[in-house]
């Protein structure tokens, strides 16, 4: 059983409680890449009209990056760039990038971040939006990487008949990932962007 404090407000505790709860802390961090992957299993079974299931469009995403020779942080973020959709139904690339950020590069980060507005310009005049609203973000350094990132994965991931690895080909990669942050308010770590 674990040990536990006994302070009822944040400022009345003291190193020793935090000696208590740093381990602790560290514990329930260890586990994060376990409860990525069971969130990332929550959207099997969810199509939404799609011809595949949101689970399947993300190992297919990856596939494509992994086939394609990315590194492993980007074929991880390919793989998680949807993981907010359960939880985020207005803002879910905000909430992958979320989970993500402690542990990828600038790049990645904003890529994920911003690829709901890239692939609207797929789709966004079916649906009387604007199509063109990434143009806002043209002279923005991680622009054409995010271009590339629709292009290339995330829009031709939706294919019935398209290869599909087993999420066991990515499970170690997340788990590598999600081993140790590169930039937390929590670790001191430093960022390698």
């Amino acid at each position: 059983m674990s040990q536990r404090v006994t302070f009822r407000r944040m400022q009345d505790s003291t190193r020793e409680d935090f000696e208590i709860i740093r381990p602790e802390a560290a514990r329930f961090a260890s586990g994060l890449p376990d409860r990525v992957l069971a969130h990332l299993r929550l959207l099997q079974g969810d199509f939404s009209g799609f011809p595949i299931d949101r689970y399947s469009h993300c190992l297919q995403t990856a596939t494509l990056a992994l086939k394609d020779g990315r590194d492993e942080e980007y074929v991880v973020c390919a793989l998680l760039h949807d993981v907010g959709d359960t939880l985020g139904s207005y803002n879910h690339p905000e909430v992958a990038a979320a989970i993500l950020k402690p542990f990828v590069s600038e790049a990645n980060h904003w890529m994920v971040e911003h690829h709901g507005i890239f692939q609207g310009h797929n789709f966004f005049h079916h649906v009387g939006m604007d199509r063109n609203m990434r143009d806002q973000f043209k002279t923005h350094p991680h622009y054409d990487r995010t271009v590339e990132f629709i292009d290339r994965y995330d829009s031709p991931a939706f294919d019935a008949d398209g290869e599909i690895y087993p999420l066991s080909t990515f499970e170690p990669m997340v788990r590598r990932l999600f081993a140790m942050p590169k930039r937390s308010t929590y670790a001191k770590v430093t960022e390698s962007a």
